[in-house]
C-alpha cells in the first residue's frame, strides 16, 4: 500500500481538492527573495483536512546558506513537517545542493526531515554524492511506484496532469506521519 500526495505552488489555488489525498507539499520559498503568496493558505487548507503537510525550496545559484536561513524563516512549516531542497536548476551544482540540504539540517534537523526533490536525470547524472538527506523524493513520470533508479525514494511525482501527483513509500497516513516525526 501507498500514501497519495500533491505538491502545490503559487500557480494552483488555496483550496485545491484534498479528496483521496494523504500529504500535500508546498513550496515555499525561491532563491532569497520569492514567497509563495499561497502557502499559508495552502498549507492551512492541507491541515484542515488531516494531511501531512511538507515544503520545499526552489533552489537558485547562489549562496546556500542564505537561501537554507531564508527557507526555514520564511516557510509555513511547524514541527514535524517535511523540508524539501527542489534541485532544478541547472546552475545549481551538486555540491551547492549538498551544502543546503546540510544547512537546513543544521538548522531545523532535530524538528524536521530533510530531503531531496530532484527529477530522474539529475539524480542519475548531476548527482555524484547519492546524499538526500532524510528523503529522496524524485520526478518521474512513469508508472507509480516505479521510478526509474536503484536508488531507495521514500516519493515519488509521477506525474504532472492534471496537478503533480505523488506516491509515498508508506504503508498509510499514520506510518507517514510517523516517519516525519521521527518516529
Amino acid at each position: 500500500m501507498t500514501t497519495k500526495g500533491i505538491d502545490v505552488s503559487s500557480h494552483q489555488s488555496a483550496t485545491y481538492s484534498t479528496a483521496g489525498l494523504d500529504f500535500v507539499f508546498v513550496k515555499a520559498t525561491e532563491g532569497t527573495s520569492y514567497i509563495n503568496p499561497r502557502m499559508t493558505a495552502q498549507a492551512a487548507h492541507a491541515r484542515a483536512a488531516g494531511l501531512v503537510v511538507g515544503f520545499y525550496h526552489f533552489l537558485r545559484p547562489g549562496d546556500m546558506k542564505a537561501q537554507a536561513k531564508y527557507f526555514v524563516e520564511k516557510c509555513a512549516s511547524i514541527e514535524h513537517d517535511p523540508l524539501f531542497a527542489d534541485w532544478e536548476d541547472d546552475g545549481v551544482s551538486n555540491a551547492q545542493k549538498d551544502a543546503f540540504l546540510a544547512e537546513v539540517k543544521r538548522l531545523r534537523g532535530a524538528t524536521h526531515r530533510v530531503g531531496l526533490y530532484c527529477g530522474q536525470y539529475y539524480w542519475l547524472h548531476r548527482d555524484t554524492t547519492s546524499n538526500a538527506g532524510d528523503a529522496l523524493w524524485i520526478a518521474d513520470y512513469v508508472t507509480a511506484g516505479k521510478p526509474r533508479i536503484k536508488a531507495a525514494w521514500k516519493f515519488h511525482q509521477y506525474t504532472d496532469s492534471p496537478v503533480d501527483t505523488n506516491i509515498g513509500a508508506f504503508a498509510d497516513r499514520a506510518a507517514l506521519r510517523g516517519w516525519a516525526k521521527k518516529g
